[in-house]
C-alpha cells in the first residue's frame, strides 16, 4: 500500500502528523514510528517501554525526533519493502525522486541486539534532490539533559542513563544538543545514517555503504524467511500477513512477551483525557494473539509465550484483584505505577501524557478465561502443556469456580466503578470450560463435576440475568438494559449457538445502536458513564467482531462487505490503531495488536465460510 503526503501537511499545535501517518519499524526489542514526511517520531530505547528518546508524536517541541526528507517541496508515498518490516519513504519533487529505506537489523547475537541500530539509507533514483537531516534526541521523554560530543567521526549523545552514536557518510555539524546535515543526491547516489545505542561492551561501529546493503539484506531475508511459516492462503493474504509482520514486531524476543502496542498515551480523542500507556503484556492480548498466530502456522510465538506464562506470571496471594495480575511488564514485573508527565503536551494538546498503568491492580476476571482458552489451543495445536502447567491450569480453574460471580472492572477497564459484567462471566465459563476439554481429552486428572457444576451455574446465570426483557437482548452487565459489544464473543467462544433466536436478537439490537458503516462502539459512556469525560471513536477489534458474529449468523455476505469497508479504514501501509473516529481517522495507542489478530481470525473465518 501507498499513499500521497504532502510534505508540508503537519497539523495541530507544534505541527503533528496525524497518528495514521505513520509506519512501523522495530527489532524485536523495541520499535520507532516513522512519519509519511521521513521523520522518526517515536522511539524508546533499549526497550518498548524504556523513556523516550524520539517523542515528537506526544510534544513536537520537546519530545525530540530525527528528522530526514527532502529539502524542497515534496511530495511523498511510504510502503513496506514486500513481505517484510523495512519501510520505504519516497519523495517526490520537482527535480527527482529520492527514497528512505528504514529498518532494524534483527540478530540473535545478544551483545549486537543490545546495539538497537536505527539504519537510515537514503537513495536517488531519478534526477538530483536536496536533501536534510537534524538528529534531535531528547532523553527520558524529553526531561533527561544531555551532551554532544564528537569521537572517530562520530557524534555520541550522552544522558545519564543512555548513550547513543550517530555515524554518518556525509559531514554532520553539532551545537550542543543535536546534529544537522545538508547534502545533495544526483540519481544513483546514496548516503546512510545509523543510529546505535552504545555503552558497556557495545562499542561505537561506523557504518560504511557496504555494511548498510549487507544490513538491508539481511534483515529483508530475516523477514521473509519468518513469513514463509504463514498457512493462510485465503483472499486476504497481504493484508493477513501485514497483520502478522505487525503481531510479530509487537513481540519481545527475550521473554515472548507480546505489547498491547508501542506507544503511550495516543488519545481516543484528540483533546481528551483517554490517554494511556499500552506497552506492556496483557493477559487478555496476548492469549488472543497466541491464537491468531496458531491459526497461521506460528507455532514459535505461541511456545515463547506459553513460556513467558510458566516463567513469569505466577500465581499470587489471593487478593481483591485476583491470583494473577491483568497486565505485566515485558520482562515480567509487575510493578507497573502511573504516573502522568506534566511537561508534555501530548499529542496535538492532548494530555495527560501518562507512562505506567494504574489498571494493572484491577480485577478482570475475563483474563482467566483467555488465558486458560490460550493454553487450551496451544496443547491441540502446538505442544501438549506439561504436568506442572496442567496443576497450574487446575488451581487458577479452581478458583474461578469460587469467584466467578464477583463484581469486577471488566474487559474495558473502567475507572467508574466494578459491576457483575456479561463478559467477565462469559470468560469465566470459558475458563472452565477449556480446562474441562483439555483433561477429558488427554485424560488428565481434575474435579470435573466440580467444574461442570459451577460452568452451567454461570451459563444458566447469563442466560437468565445477561438477558434484558425489554431490550431483546444480552446486555452489558446482569440486570441491566445497557448494550456493549464485547457480548459479539459471545457466539465466537461457543458459548451460545450462532443462529439462536436471543443471540440473533442481539446482534440485531447492536446493529441498530452500536453499528455505523461497518464500525461499532463498545458501549455508550452516556448510557453507562466509565467514570472518565469525553468520548471515544469506535473499537476496531470489536468491528472484527461483529464480521465473526455476522459469518456465524450465515449473512456471511453482508459479514463480507462490513470486513472489506474495515479494510478502508487501515492507513497507508496497512495498520490499526485502537479507534476510528466519526471522521474516519485513527485514534488511540498506534498500531494495536488486539486490532491486528482480530483481523486475522476475522478473515481466516470468513475465507472457510466462503469456501
Amino acid at each position: 500500500m501507498a499513499e500521497t503526503f504532502d510534505q508540508e501537511s503537519r497539523v495541530g499545535p507544534g505541527r503533528y502528523l496525524p497518528i495514521a501517518e505513520h509506519g512501523l519499524i522495530g527489532d524485536l526489542r523495541t520499535v520507532a514510528l516513522v512519519g509519511t514526511d521521513g521523520t522518526i517520531d517515536w522511539y524508546c530505547c533499549p526497550t518498548f517501554d524504556s523513556p523516550s528518546v524520539f517523542g515528537a508524536i506526544l510534544d513536537a517541541g520537546k519530545g525530540g525526533a530525527f528528522e530526514l526528507g527532502a529539502s524542497v517541496p515534496a511530495k511523498t508515498k511510504q510502503f513496506y519493502f514486500p513481505d517484510t518490516n523495512v519501510l520505504i519513504t519516497r519523495f517526490f519533487t520537482e527535480g527527482g525522486v529520492g527514497e528512505i529505506q528504514d529498518f532494524m537489523p534483527v540478530t540473535s547475537d545478544s551483545g549486537e541486539a543490545r546495539r538497537h541500530r536505527l539504519m537510515r539509507r537514503v537513495i536517488c533514483v531519478r534526477g538530483s534532490i536536496p536533501f536534510r537531516a537534524r538528529v534531535a534526541p531528547r532523553f527520558g521523554y524529553g526531561a533527561q539533559p544531555h551532551r554532544v560530543r564528537r569521537h572517530d567521526g562520530m557524534v555520541l549523545f550522552e544522558s545519564e542513563d543512555l548513550s547513543l552514536a550517530l555515524t554518518a557518510t556525509v559531514p554532520v555539524t553539532c551545537d550542543d544538543r543535536d546534529a544537522t546535515a545538508a547534502f545533495t543526491l544526483h540519481e544513483g547516489e546514496s548516503e546512510v545514517f545509523a543510529l546505535d545505542q552504545i555503552g558497556g561492551d557495545v562499542l561505537p561501529r561506523a557504518c560504511a555503504y557496504a555494511e548498510a546493503e549487507d544490513e538491508f539484506a539481511a534483515t529483508v531475508a530475516f523477514w521473509r524467511r519468518w513469513l514463509s511459516a504463514s498457512r493462510y492462503r485465503g483472499r486476504w493474504r497481504e493484508m493477513v500477513h501485514r497483520s502478522a509482520l505487525t503481531l510479530k514486531l509487537l513481540t519481545y524476543a527475550p521473554t515472548g512477551a507480546i505489547v498491547a502496542a508501542p506507544t503511550t498515551s495516543l488519545p481516543e480523542q484528540i483533546g481528551g483525557e483517554r490517554n494511556w500507556d499500552y506497552r506492556y503484556l496483557w493477559v487478555r492480548d496476548a492469549a488472543f494473539a497466541v491464537y491468531a498466530l496458531l491459526r497461521l502456522g506460528f507455532t514459535g510465538e505461541a511456545e515463547a509465550f506459553m513460556n513467558f506464562l510458566t516463567r513469569r506470571v505466577t500465581r499470587r496471594a489471593d487478593g481483591p484483584s485476583g491470583p494473577l495480575q491483568i497486565m505485566y511488564g515485558i520482562d515480567g514485573r509487575t510493578d507497573l505505577p502511573e504516573r502522568e508527565l506534566g511537561h508534555l503536551e501530548g499529542h496535538q494538546g492532548s494530555a495527560p501524557v501518562r507512562v505506567g498503568n494504574a489498571a494493572a491492580d484491577q480485577l478482570q476476571l475475563d483474563i482467566y478465561g483467555a488465558l486458560i482458552d490460550s493454553v487450551y489451543l496451544y496443547d491441540k495445536w502446538g505442544q501438549p502443556i506439561s504436568s506442572d502447567h496442567w496443576d497450574e491450569v487446575c488451581g487458577l480453574v479452581d478458583w474461578v469456580c469460587d469467584h466467578w460471580d464477583q463484581p469486577d472492572e471488566g474487559v474495558w477497564e473502567t475507572r467508574g466503578g466494578r459491576r457483575n459484567f456479561l463478559y467477565s462471566r462469559l470468560m469465566c465459563w470459558v475458563a472452565i470450560e477449556r480446562a474441562m476439554r483439555m483433561a477429558n481429552r488427554r485424560g488428565l486428572p481434575a474435579d470435573i463435576p466440580r467444574w461442570r457444576d459451577s460452568r452451567d451455574t454461570i451459563y444458566r446465570t447469563l442466560m437468565r440475568r445477561g438477558w434484558s426483557e425489554q431490550r431483546e437482548a444480552f446486555v452489558q452487565y446482569e440486570d441491566g438494559d445497557v448494550l456493549d459489544a464485547s457480548v459479539l464473543m459471545m457466539p465466537l467462544v461457543k458459548f451460545v449457538s450462532p443462529t439462536d433466536p436471543k443471540w440473533l436478537a442481539t446482534l440485531d439490537a447492536l446493529t441498530a445502536e452500536l453499528v455505523s458503516d461497518s464500525l461499532v462502539y463498545r458501549y455508550d459512556p452516556k448510557a453507562s458513564p466509565d467514570g472518565l469525560r469525553g468520548e471515544e471513536g469506535t473499537f476496531s477489534i470489536c468491528s472484527f467482531w461483529y464480521v465473526e458474529a455476522l459469518v456465524r449468523a450465515g449473512r456471511v455476505e453482508e459479514g463480507r462487505l462490513a470486513f472489506e469497508k474495515m479494510l478502508t479504514y487501515a492507513n497507508h501501509v496497512g495498520l490499526y490503531a485502537e479507534e476510528i473516529s466519526r471522521s474516519g481517522e485513527q485514534q488511540g495507542n498506534f498500531p494495536q495488536a488486539f486490532t491486528h489478530l482480530a483481523l486475522i481470525s476475522a478473515a481466516f473465518n470468513l475465507d472457510r465460510a466462503l469456501g
